[in-house]
């Protein structure tokens, strides 16, 4: 074989440093992105009003989070979490948008939604877990129970009489009455709020005779006295309630409804920004204060790196999807 000529080295030396040079000019755009992220305020969406679980991890975070820029919550509620949660899917992939995504946005509302305005999976790109929380089933105080078979023989005795609250439908809030429903075999009649500050005021008023909250809106009520605690979701009960059994153990084996909140950017938001956002989310919910908070409220820290907010998400969808199947529940 003929060796190359020295004109024909020299033209693939300049072919090779070329395609060097267009390589590393390829990742400048990400690099500087990432060195100067974030020039601008970042914008995280909570796809609920004030006041509920994932609207308190989101001011957490803003409150304690250290990345140059404050970090700005603005709460865009509507149809289960899914006008916020769609804002941010058509955002600018710039880490710039965020948005505290729930178990209703990022697992159950595909499969009970007909029509969903963004998909759960690619319009995303995962940040970080930082959160879960049982579920607290409690009645208003002037329902005759006090317990889950107290109200599963109540519902039986009087059929279509009892209405549950959520903050919207697909939310873990609303499953978990559905899958109560099917499990406990009783009928009640879903009734969507806007946001579970509007659900509040009928379940203590009696409008309405229980809801499946989020602990960490439900539990200081609880303590008040203004609604009844029967029975927690989880699949054990939770170190801020030990003295409030599970579903489970009350009367329905293997009743598990939990709520959990995670961090989402805009799919194609580069990796780099990614990986600065998910090191400032373990730095703020490892601070022993905000530990603390968490517990107060009944939320479990369950952080971890993009990929097993990936492998996490994956398996929630198909559990969740089982659980819309089996239950029957539509989104009205």
């Amino acid at each position: 074989m003929m060796s190359r000529s020295p004109a024909a080295r020299a033209n693939r030396r300049r072919g090779l440093a070329a395609a060097l040079v267009a390589s590393v000019a390829a990742l400048l755009p990400s690099l500087s992105a990432a060195q100067a992220y974030p020039q601008r305020p970042v914008k995280l969406v909570v796809t609920f009003p004030t006041g509920g679980a994932p609207d308190i991890l989101a001011r957490l975070f803003a409150e304690k989070a250290q990345l140059g820029q404050p970090v700005v919550i603005d709460n865009v509620p509507g149809a289960g979490g899914n006008i916020g949660a769609d804002r941010v899917a058509k955002a600018a992939p710039d880490g710039l948008t965020l948005v505290m995504g729930t178990v209703g946005t990022h697992a159950i509302n595909g499969s009970l939604y007909a029509k969903m305005p963004y998909d759960m999976v690619r319009d995303f790109a995962p940040v970080s877990l930082v959160a879960s929380t049982p579920n607290l089933l409690v009645v208003t105080n002037a329902l005759p129970v006090k317990t889950v078979p107290d109200l599963i023989a109540y519902a039986k005795a009087h059929p279509d009489r009892l209405s549950f609250g959520s903050p919207g439908v697909g939310s873990s809030v609303h499953i978990s009455g559905e899958l109560f429903k099917s499990m406990a075999g009783v009928t009640m009649t879903h009734v969507p709020y806007k946001g579970r500050q509007f659900a509040i005021p009928d379940l203590v008023g009696g409008s309405i005779q229980l809801m499946f909250d989020n602990m960490p809106s439900a539990l200081p009520m609880a303590r008040e006295g203004k609604i009844r605690p029967i029975a927690q979701t989880g699949a054990r009960r939770s170190p801020s309630a030990p003295d409030i059994p599970t579903v489970a153990e009350s009367g329905l084996p293997g009743f598990e409804a939990t709520s959990w909140f995670a961090l989402f950017a805009p799919a194609g938001t580069p990796r780099e920004v990614i990986a600065r956002l998910n090191t400032e989310v373990q730095r703020v919910f490892r601070l022993p204060d905000a530990q603390e908070r968490l517990r107060q409220l009944g939320l479990d820290p369950i952080l971890g790196g993009p990929e097993d907010l990936t492998r996490f998400q994956q398996a929630e969808i198909a559990k969740w999807a089982r659980v819309v199947k089996e239950s029957g529940a539509q989104a009205q």
